[in-house]
């Protein structure tokens, strides 16, 4: 009878011991998987400003916003911290339906815990990519597609590492054409201000300084910032 209690003893303890390792094992993934969910969330905030340049209209607003003071002929004015918050804010007015369509399909039905981490991130994804895909130029698209050697039957197939730099590459040259559009007529402004001082022989007269209060009452005058705003804008599809 003693060695029977014995036994069952020994067996209750090694039940014990093993119920406790598995809850200490199944509490390690539980904190792994935390630490894991929280390293990803910090290596996304660390990349947060690259994935706003690189995969939204950032790109295209800062360089025309930038270039736009070359074009007038004072590089400083605006200043750096105008031009980037001024363009950031532009930004989001255009990706809104991208934000709030990833907001409606992804981060709500995540956070009510319809779906998992993996089905967020896809769904996320897709307003991104189709927004990328929609101003991205066909023979951009096309090169990157015949160096990575890549065929996809339809757009949704195209792969995010071959797509972004295909959609930066067209947002600089997007860019730079708007920019040349702007120049001219500053550019004219500058020949003829050049042209009627050398006819008087006033050589010695720096032409900008003579013409950029012209430059500037014509792009007052004009509503340059509105329309440029409005070229910018209405430049996108989604």
């Amino acid at each position: 009878m003693k060695k029977v209690l014995l036994l069952i003893s020994l067996l209750t303890a090694v039940n014990v011991s093993y119920a406790d390792a598995v809850s200490d094992t199944l509490a390690q993934l539980n904190n792994l998987d935390i630490t894991l969910k929280i390293l990803f969330l910090i290596t996304i905030l660390s990349l947060a400003p690259s994935i706003l340049i690189a995969l939204t209209s950032f790109v295209r607003i800062v360089i025309v916003l930038s270039l736009l003071r070359h074009a007038l002929g004072i590089p400083q004015s605006p200043p750096n911290q105008v031009i980037i918050a001024l363009s950031l804010f532009l930004t989001f007015f255009i990706m809104k339906p991208v934000f709030e369509e990833i907001n409606k399909n992804a981060i709500q039905p995540y956070l009510k815990k319809e779906i998992g981490d993996m089905e967020a991130i896809e769904r996320a994804k897709n307003p991104v990519k189709t927004f990328m895909i929609n101003n991205t130029r066909k023979e951009d698209l096309k090169l990157f597609l015949d160096i990575a050697k890549e065929k996809p039957k339809n757009p949704e197939d195209v792969n995010m590492i071959t797509l972004i730099p295909a959609f930066m590459i067209s947002e600089i040259k997007t860019a730079f054409e708007i920019v040349f559009v702007i120049f001219l007529p500053f550019l004219i402004i500058d020949l003829l201000v050049a042209s009627i001082l050398m006819s008087m022989g006033m050589m010695m007269i720096p032409p900008m300084l003579i013409s950029l209060p012209f430059k500037l009452i014509l792009f007052v005058l004009a509503d340059g910032f509105e329309l440029l705003t409005k070229a910018l804008v209405q430049g996108y599809r989604w």
